[in-house]
């Protein structure tokens, strides 16, 4: 993946362009930041739109799951599908209603996924697992050779994707700069609470646990 890819008619961001961003850092920030993505497909039923976990190896989107499942069976078989993830980052609140607005990152990408073989699942499940929290892939028991034959992952290349950005307060006409009312945003985030242990049965508390912050993040 280049440092900035040519947007795609698909991926070409036309409603506030200045907002668009192709760029592999930006891009790869914003899904990092995730652990959740949308995932948008059709099958023989219709159209879904299917919220899973997600991680980053490069260039590449993974997810993971049963091979049951009906949203990886259909991605299997490489019919398009298209990933989304966004991150709200505030409530603009204008001087007029209609210049209210959202901050946010997002990230659409567009192609086919492919299935990862079986002898890279172990490595692929190690990555995940560092992602949620590094370092206890040491101290887990691993997936046995059901568990993993039961799994299907499959990863979607980067290479279609752009990303869209709002920052900053509101914009408000000219005209409108004289209405006696509070203007500005409500930040939000996603905060991390107290880790809640599971079991009567002391154990050492790894750093991984010892370092999720109670406050936001």
């Amino acid at each position: 993946m280049p440092e900035h890819l040519p947007p795609s008619d698909r991926t070409r961001v036309r409603r506030v362009p200045q907002r668009g961003h192709y760029d592999r850092e930006t891009v790869h920030a914003i899904v990092d930041a995730a652990y959740l993505c949308h995932v948008a497909f059709t099958d023989a039923h219709g159209v879904h739109c299917i919220p899973t976990a997600c991680w980053r190896e490069d260039d590449h989107l993974y997810v993971h799951g049963s091979n049951g499942s009906r949203m990886l069976r259909a991605l299997a078989e490489g019919g398009q599908a298209c990933v989304t993830i966004t991150h709200l980052d505030g409530l603009v609140l204008a001087r007029s209603a209609f210049h209210h607005s959202m901050n946010y990152r997002s990230v659409v990408v567009y192609g086919r996924f492919d299935v990862v073989p079986a002898e890279h699942k172990p490595a692929s499940l190690d990555r995940f697992m560092d992602r949620i929290a590094p370092g206890r892939k040491l101290q887990v028991r691993p997936g046995d050779a059901s568990e993993l034959a039961a799994t299907t992952i499959l990863r979607m290349p980067l290479d279609e994707s752009s990303a869209k950005v709002r920052s900053g307060g509101p914009k408000d006409d000219e005209a409108d700069m004289a209405i006696p009312v509070w203007a500005g945003v409500l930040p939000i985030t996603m905060g991390r609470g107290t880790p809640q242990p599971d079991g009567d049965i002391a154990r050492e508390t790894p750093d991984y646990v010892r370092g999720w912050p109670c406050t936001a993040a």
